[in-house]
């Protein structure tokens, strides 16, 4: 694997040209390298953050129940579409509007590995970036996803705290108590683990090992990278 990865590196965007380096907020020192730059994929957090899929279930099955109500009561199939559109309409706005968020969350991320840390940089509205020394990460989970996709959990040696709903949604979904920064919607998230499991190695002189456990068809499966974190565990 290329130490940087041209593919994966996104355009700069207008509203990031104050940056001193593409994803980062200054530019790297001399002694430190890119190892991997990449976004979240805008599909993978429709659907693993906003849930589309299964909020596009609900409203069908509203509509349908509506329907059927407006049928059981009498009214004839016209009347029964026509009185059904008010809600199919507000369907149709609440899911384009989580579809925005979800290409604008992917297009706003940028995630950067070096060899010595991991930087977040994340942000619609208010952009915040996060620089998480390799040194300062005691394990790292991966959650696989179908095909080549995953998200990579950080938990944060003992005394590092962020809050949670300054690192939403790139945080593991409900660890409140120790906030865990997550690489969300990696189209390549299992290569991205292997590869910082040899930086997490380098920085902290320490053998590590990337997730091997098989994605679970009903669910996603966690894996340990790094002395810490153990074997695999279900989700």
């Amino acid at each position: 694997m290329k130490a940087v990865r041209e593919a994966q590196v996104p355009r700069r965007g207008r509203e990031h040209e104050f940056e001193a380096q593409f994803g980062l907020p200054e530019a790297l020192p001399a002694e430190e390298r890119i190892l991997w730059q990449g976004q979240p994929g805008a599909a993978l957090v429709a659907r693993r953050i906003f849930h589309l899929p299964l909020l596009g279930l609900y409203f069908a099955a509203m509509l349908a129940w509506r329907m059927a109500v407006l049928l059981h009561d009498g009214a004839a199939w016209t009347q029964a579409v026509r009185g059904s559109l008010g809600l199919a309409l507000l369907a149709a706005v609440a899911l384009g509007i989580l579809a925005v968020l979800a290409r604008l969350t992917a297009a706003t991320t940028v995630y950067t590995l070096t060899d010595k840390r991991v930087v977040m940089r994340i942000g619609i509205v208010l952009t915040v970036t996060y620089n998480l020394p390799l040194r300062q990460v005691d394990s790292a989970d991966l959650v696989r996803l179908p095909g080549a996709a995953g998200e990579i959990a950080l938990t944060l040696r003992e005394g590092t705290r962020i809050a949670y709903l300054q690192l939403w949604p790139h945080a593991r979904p409900w660890r409140m108590a120790r906030t865990q920064p997550m690489l969300r919607c990696l189209p390549d998230g299992q290569a991205v683990s292997a590869l910082l499991a040899r930086a997490w190695a380098v920085a902290n002189a320490q053998p590590a090992q990337p997730a091997v456990a098989p994605a679970a068809p009903t669910g996603p499966r966690l894996g340990g990278l790094g002395p810490l974190a153990g074997g695999a565990r279900g989700a």
